[in-house]
């Protein structure tokens, strides 16, 4: 076998992906997924290697990615959960709300005790586990409230664990409103990034980066010029304005695939541009 391999998991409460990087003597976990039973899964996963849990890195600050590793590094003592600052900042500041969100949601599939990144690193630091040289790019706002892609540079073909810088033909998250970071991100992606690099993305299959960043671009203009379009429009029922927004992106889409982000993401985009209008 030649290291290093990635595998991806795919959990089952929500379709959200975490990465194993098996070295030589070591895995590298990237992102823990959701819940308790896929953190739980995960650990198997790692633990049928036959090799130590080496590592976690933690690419953004939704808790989709960060909720299970309660249960990834339950009885290991001393596992450095890397993460650039902005996202430990991040997460911690806004854990108390997604409490509240997400525990009537889950139940106990929501750790009573989270657990968070406790290894901060900055925007180009270059980290190296056993053969695997790695660098990371600080992206700050985009998808979620902060954004990081970790790229690994000594593993001969380019490869690059990007979070939710793109989702592989997934419906999207935009109701943190910084689409206009993203599509920053995604060109600073572009300049620093070769484009056949494979990108390996929190939701969907890993593939080529220049693909999944033109996609990526094209859902968000798509989405939020289908908004905007109807903001304003008093006479519009939110549910109407619902079944116009999805039914334009599922022109871009026909998936149902985390559809329900997607619409989650209409009111308060829809909220900031009437706002702006008023302001304006």
């Amino acid at each position: 076998m030649a290291f290093p391999v990635v595998h991806r998991f795919v959990a089952s409460l929500l379709p959200v992906n975490a990465y194993l990087v098996e070295l030589p003597d070591e895995v590298i976990v990237i992102d823990s997924t959701l819940g308790l039973s896929d953190g739980r899964a995960l650990r198997a996963r790692v633990d049928a290697t036959g090799k130590p849990l080496g590592a976690v890195i933690v690419t953004h600050a939704h808790p989709d990615h960060y909720g299970g590793l309660t249960a990834l590094v339950e009885g290991l003592d001393q596992v450095p959960i890397f993460a650039v600052q902005g996202v430990i900042d991040a997460i911690r500041r806004d854990d108390p709300a997604k409490e509240e969100i997400l525990r009537p949601m889950f139940g106990d599939e929501w750790a009573r005790r989270r657990t968070f990144p406790n290894r901060g690193v900055r925007d180009g630091e270059r980290l190296a586990f056993g053969s695997a040289a790695w660098r990371v790019i600080d992206l700050g706002p985009g998808e979620s409230p902060h954004d990081s892609l970790w790229l690994m540079e000594s593993s001969g073909a380019a490869r690059a664990f990007v979070g939710d810088l793109v989702y592989s033909r997934m419906h999207g998250f935009l109701a943190d409103g910084f689409y206009e970071p993203w599509l920053a991100n995604i060109a600073r992606a572009r300049r620093e990034v070769s484009p056949e690099t494979t990108f390996y993305p929190g939701h969907g299959e890993p593939g080529a980066a220049r693909e999944l960043l033109d996609w990526q671009e094209g859902y968000i203009r798509t989405f939020v010029d289908a908004v905007r379009s109807t903001a304003g429009q008093q006479t519009l029922t939110d549910q109407a304005v619902s079944e116009m927004v999805t039914a334009t992106m599922k022109t871009y889409l026909p998936s149902e695939d985390l559809l329900f982000l997607m619409q989650l993401s209409i009111g308060p985009l829809r909220a900031a541009f009437e706002k702006a209008a008023t302001v304006g």
